[in-house]
């Protein structure tokens, strides 16, 4: 049976198990049918604790209709229970018989099992945030509930504008609940925070500072201009209702003075919190990394292996960019110094006006258009690529990444987003924004997750921050096979530079939380190594700071898809076919690291069979 098509024929078969008991698959179930049953059931059990991705899949309808009126409990006892959930599941995928499932079943529930076990792990921390069963935030390891990149202030608005969709009063009205729900949220992760501050998990005072100045400055916003208002107010417009005005009175009454109580739990903290960066200091410090690193790379890496990964990929990576800088005229300094004084040069900047972010957005709209023409070489099977470019929303983007992507919904109504942060243009070269927008939408993330639409629904509901990444990283050197920087010598070293960006992740990552750099080591460290700018490394340290081990995730993730590719190679010799590879890579769907290998191997036998 073909992975694109197990879906349908899954919800064909447990229809069957459901009538009479004349039924033979109801009556004596192959061992198949049972574990991809239980799968089933957990699916929809995710669902029902992280319904946000209900919404962005665009499930919340018929039999799901009520998920579209709730949220993830945020709280203490919610964090109790999600936890609880994960492990009675987990135990009921361990006690199923592997040996007794076909190829497609036994990965099927070996990726669930990997996911709820790395969870598990994370839940037994006494603090911190490990969502790492909900696709909305499974990219990222939290041990601090709120930061400037992490918690319901971040996460929620945006989600609400994004992803909640209303076409009708019944939606606007489920819009209204969840606003009451996030309310609920905030004071949840408020309790929380006085919870882990009591352990002595706090974060560190550049990033309170960070988090409190996005909190305090909305919050002084007048409630009327409020995002979450807005948005609902736009897509109300043609829907009879005073769905505005009680937003407006959920916003005065319930959630600004949830906001006031977080804003003065985060103050509580700054006053007692230090400088020290990295996971270290937490309670179990090194394990808790350990976990964390292991979870963002879903490998067996150490913190000493992945540092040196990254200094020794980033010797080859700078090998080929210093002989295409000196093809330009460019020999003196380092190879970071030199794409640096690149980086700065007035002619690779738009202007840093409204002006000029529109018009990145349309030079990103071109090179989408322009590496859709070349994907037939890439891909045998072909998905429609569903997309939308958008700025990240103005009240989040000091603390939020450089881009980022979120899946659109499995019927196509919904596109998937790519956000650019554009608070300063100048973090955005012309030469750098093609790679990106490779990475973050098409081959990316956007184009690859379509891929899992097709899958078992806990497969679109689960996925790991290696494979993610990798695949990202991957479909940047995807476009430049595709010819995308043929005759453009900055574009090829704006790719570059973005690989070693991602190296570099790997030094910095370890050397704050395990060797125990200081941020402005890391800071300094970066800026001096690849000739990025120190606006966007602060941004990226600090994210490193509030996600430990996310960061290395795309480059061992990267390096595996590579390895395998190069695996398959040398075993098929001419038969090699890189767009039957690649949609082995994309078809098999979201997997750790571990099992990604057992996909490539099967595809090679497969091919000689």
């Amino acid at each position: 049976m073909s992975a694109i098509n197990r879906r349908e024929v899954l919800v064909l078969g447990a229809a069957a198990a459901t009538l009479g008991g004349g039924s033979t698959l109801a009556a004596a179930p192959s061992a198949d049918a049972a574990a991809e049953a239980l799968l089933a059931q957990a699916a929809e059990d995710l669902m029902r604790e992280y319904p946000e991705n209900a919404s962005a899949l665009g499930l919340d309808k018929g039999a799901r209709a009520g998920l579209k009126a709730s949220l993830t409990d945020r709280s203490l006892e919610g964090r109790a229970r999600l936890g609880a959930a994960a492990r009675t599941r987990l135990a009921k995928m361990k006690a199923v018989d592997r040996k007794a499932l076909g190829p497609a079943a036994a990965l099927d529930l070996g990726v669930t099992q990997t996911a709820h076990e790395l969870a598990v792990e994370g839940f037994d921390f006494a603090y911190g945030d490990p969502i790492g069963l909900s696709s909305q935030w499974s990219y990222r390891n939290a041990p601090y509930v709120v930061a400037q990149n992490t918690g319901a202030f971040v996460e929620t608005p945006d989600f609400l504008d994004s992803q909640h969709g209303i076409a009708n009063a019944a939606d606007a009205d489920a819009y209204l609940a969840r606003l009451e729900l996030y309310a609920a949220q905030l004071d949840g992760e408020t309790a929380r925070l006085r919870h882990d501050g009591a352990l002595g998990v706090i974060a560190p005072d550049f990033l309170l500072d960070k988090t409190l100045k996005q909190q305090t400055g909305a919050r002084a916003q007048p409630i009327a201009e409020w995002g979450l208002v807005a948005s609902l107010a736009k897509k109300t417009k043609d829907i009879p209702g005073d769905h505005v005005r009680r937003a407006t009175a959920i916003a005065a009454d319930k959630i600004a003075p949830a906001m006031d109580r977080q804003i003065a739990e985060l103050q509580a903290h700054r006053a007692k919190a230090k400088s020290d960066a990295g996971a270290w200091k937490l309670p179990d410090g090194e394990a808790y990394y350990a976990w964390a690193l292991r979870a963002g790379t879903t490998s067996r890496l150490t913190p000493d292996e992945v540092h040196a990964m990254g200094q020794e990929q980033l010797k080859a990576l700078f090998a080929q960019m210093d002989g295409l800088l000196k093809g330009l005229g460019l020999t003196q300094g380092s190879v970071g110094a030199r794409m640096k004084a690149l980086g700065e040069d007035p002619r690779n900047l738009f202007p840093n006006t409204d002006e000029g972010r529109a018009q990145i957005l349309a030079y990103l709209n071109g090179r989408v258009a322009d590496i859709r023409t070349r994907l037939p070489r890439a891909f045998a099977t072909l998905v429609k690529g569903n997309l939308l470019i958008k700025r990240v929303p103005v009240e989040i983007q000091d603390g939020a990444p450089g881009g980022y992507a979120g899946a659109g919904s499995i019927d196509g109504t919904v596109p998937g987003n790519y956000y650019i942060n554009l608070r300063d243009t100048s973090m955005w070269p012309r030469y750098g924004l093609p790679t990106l927008t490779y990475h973050e939408g098409i081959p990316g993330h956007i184009w690859q997750g379509e891929y899992t639409y097709k899958l078992p629904l806990v497969r679109s509901l689960l996925a790991f921050n290696a494979y993610s990444e990798g695949w990202a990283l991957y479909a940047e050197q995807l476009a430049d096979e595709l010819g995308v920087y043929d005759g453009d010598t900055l574009g090829k070293l704006g790719y570059l530079q973005s690989i070693a960006f991602r190296a570099c992740r790997l030094v910095v990552d370890t050397g704050i939380h395990a060797k125990r750099w200081t941020r402005e080591q890391a800071i300094e460290w970066f800026v001096t190594t690849n000739g990025s700018t120190r606006q966007e490394v602060q941004g990226e340290v600090d994210r490193y700071c509030a996600w430990p081990g996310q960061a290395c995730g795309y480059k061992v993730g990267h390096s595996e898809i590579v390895r395998l590719r190069g695996k398959a190679q040398a075993a098929l010799g001419s038969r090699f076919d890189l767009r039957t590879f690649d949609d082995a890579v994309v078809m098999g769907g979201n997997v750790p690291l571990t099992q990604l290998e057992g996909v490539i191997d099967r595809y090679v036998n497969t091919r000689i069979g």
